[in-house]
């Protein structure tokens, strides 16, 4: 997994690329809660090169959104494939998380 971290439009996003599973959840909560520390309320995941996501990823991306809420800032997770976007739908995260199409899209919704 590899994580970029960058800024702009002032959003915080979070490109991740490969696999979020356990082996890797520990490494992208940190990365999060490391840009939450720096003060950022507006963030995107882009999961554009994202290829699988396990429970453990989910668990990530829970935390995030809670951590976000209690910063009264705002989360959209961004670009998912097919089969990203039917765990995030099996699991019931589609109808509780902000999701776009693209991090374009995101950056627009943020704006508004």
């Amino acid at each position: 997994m590899i994580i970029v971290t960058t800024q702009r439009e002032g959003a915080a996003i979070m490109s991740i690329e490969g696999r979020l599973d356990g082996q890797h959840a520990q490494t992208a909560e940190s990365s999060f809660l490391a840009l939450a520390g720096e003060g950022n309320t507006r963030f995107i995941f882009d999961f554009s090169a994202m290829q699988y996501i396990s429970s453990a990823g989910l668990r990530v991306v829970l935390v995030a959104a809670k951590k976000v809420r209690s910063l009264q800032g705002r989360l959209i997770c961004a670009s998912m494939n097919d089969q990203v976007r039917d765990v995030f739908e099996m699991s019931g995260f589609l109808s509780i998380l902000e999701t776009a199409d693209s991090t374009e899209e995101a950056l627009e919704r943020l704006k508004a």
